[in-house]
């Protein structure tokens, strides 16, 4: 009686169980789908399909250059950035600012997910929005609607 290949089988099927996870399941860490290398001026981070939260009613009153950096915080947020912790961006020429703080990191299929919220200083006060997103197979994040 061979044992080895049965035993393969039973435990490649107990590994790809603790793999999966979904939301109600274990949590992914965020460098376990984080990409090798974080492109500085790549499409992943301008991949952010519809410039991310601030490409919305929040990025409103941004310059372009605003919206680059908001789009670059909630890019590294999202692939690289401990769930809670804020990534901060700033234009020091107008002194607009921003925080992005991403949720724990979970997989709906096959894709990893995250929820977070981008709070931006505008004209002295806060505005805030939340969103999730879904990382693609290209390393660029889509935010769901």
């Amino acid at each position: 009686m061979k044992l080895a290949p049965i035993f393969a089988v039973a435990f490649s099927a107990v590994l790809s169980g603790c793999l999966s996870s979904n939301m109600s399941g274990s949590q992914l860490e965020p460098n376990q789908f984080a990409a090798t290398q974080t492109p500085a001026d790549s499409s992943a981070i301008l991949g952010m399909e519809g410039g991310g939260l601030v490409g919305g009613e929040l990025g409103d009153a941004l310059s372009r250059r605003q919206k680059r950096l908001a789009i670059e915080a909630e890019y590294k947020a999202l692939e690289n950035t401990p769930a809670g912790q804020d990534v901060s961006w700033q234009d020091a020429s107008s002194g607009r600012a921003g925080t992005v703080r991403p949720a724990q990191p979970y997989r709906v299929g096959s894709q990893d997910c995250r929820q977070y919220t981008h709070v931006i200083q505008v004209n002295g006060g806060p505005r805030e929005a939340r969103g999730t997103a879904c990382r693609n197979e290209d390393g660029s994040w889509m935010l769901l609607g």
